[in-house]
């Protein structure tokens, strides 16, 4: 064998042996079929807006289409629960909240586990919640707020027991050394604005979607804003670390998830495309129109704030012995 061929045959040898140590680069995972959306919440509230935000550029995409399938009841726990036990293959995803991944495990028992039977995708948004009063109240700043429910009991109405607003008036009841409230529970926030409105509440904590346009139209006045940052609808409102209450620090979030086992590639195909969705000027701009704040896409993200949130409302409800009768 001449040297030109034994060279040859030595380079193609050595070339085939850095070949085999190179890792094996996967494949990315392409759907082939609809992949169907889970929303646990009734159409048109929250979490169902800010998923159908993402979800047409998501199925553009994948090349598929994304079909919201909106599962209400039970607080979120029916549909939360339909999506834990579905087949783990990418084509089942969650629209998740906090109130039934985070909130409601520590009040009640539910027939999932939120930390074992789902894999985090992608968080899409938060949102911060305000304190409102009823005008009559003389009430315009936290600290009038807290010296009125130190010198009497006032009423406060939420959205429910283990609400957002619940949590929010247990953090202000806690950072403000003792505040005097009885809490009114309702089965939704609009009747909580009328009888904030006309008086039969004194004060509730609501999202800014649901209140904005009272505070607006002068039916009800509000006070402070439970977010780290001021919010751009209501430039002149004070976080509460402003008002002087940083205990009170309280943010909803919406994200996506999938079922537990939903291989790896298929969770990072997801996620990546959703971090870039998210970056998107039009996406954020219809984001901040529902006072949301875009959110990062990664499922590390997600899984941080879900580890987080529920070790902080698991103490806060058990601290305050909070129960649903």
């Amino acid at each position: 064998m001449d040297d030109f061929r034994r060279r040859v045959l030595l380079t193609g040898a050595a070339a085939s042996v850095v070949m085999l140590s190179l890792p094996v680069r996967a494949q990315q995972w392409t759907p082939t079929r609809p992949i169907k959306l889970i929303v646990p919440y009734g159409a048109g509230g929250g979490t169902d807006q800010a998923v159908r935000v993402v979800s047409d550029k998501l199925a553009a995409a994948l090349g598929q289409p994304v079909v919201i399938d909106t599962r209400p009841g039970a607080s979120g726990v029916i549909g939360t629960d339909a999506g834990a036990k579905s087949p783990p293959d990418g084509y089942t995803l969650i629209g998740g909240s906090d109130i039934a991944f985070t909130i409601l495990p520590h009040l009640q028992k539910v027939p999932y586990d939120p930390r074992k039977d789902f894999e985090p995708v992608s968080l899409i948004s938060t949102f911060p919640i305000v304190l409102v009063v009823n005008p009559s109240l003389p009430v315009k700043t936290m600290r009038d707020l807290v010296a009125l429910g130190k010198q009497r009991s006032l009423n406060f109405g939420s959205n429910g027991i283990g609400s957002s607003g619940h949590l929010a008036a247990e953090q202000l009841r806690a950072a403000a050394g003792g505040i005097n409230f009885t809490h009114i529970p309702y089965k939704g926030q609009p009747q909580v604005n009328t009888d904030l409105a006309g008086g039969q509440l004194d004060f509730a904590l609501s999202s800014v979607g649901a209140v904005g346009e009272l505070v607006k139209g002068g039916r009800l006045r509000a006070v402070a804003v439970t977010s780290a940052e001021r919010i751009a609808s209501f430039p002149d409102l004070p976080t509460m670390a402003e008002a002087g209450l940083p205990g009170v620090d309280l943010t909803v979030w919406i994200g996506l998830l999938a079922p537990a086992q939903t291989p790896k590639d298929v969770v990072a195909r997801l996620s990546g495309e959703l971090t870039r969705i998210l970056k998107m000027p039009d996406v954020q701009a219809r984001l901040i129109a529902m006072e949301h704040t875009p959110a990062s896409g990664t499922a590390a993200a997600m899984a941080e704030r879900i580890r987080v949130d529920y070790d902080k409302w698991g103490k806060l409800i058990r601290d305050t012995n909070m129960k649903i009768e």
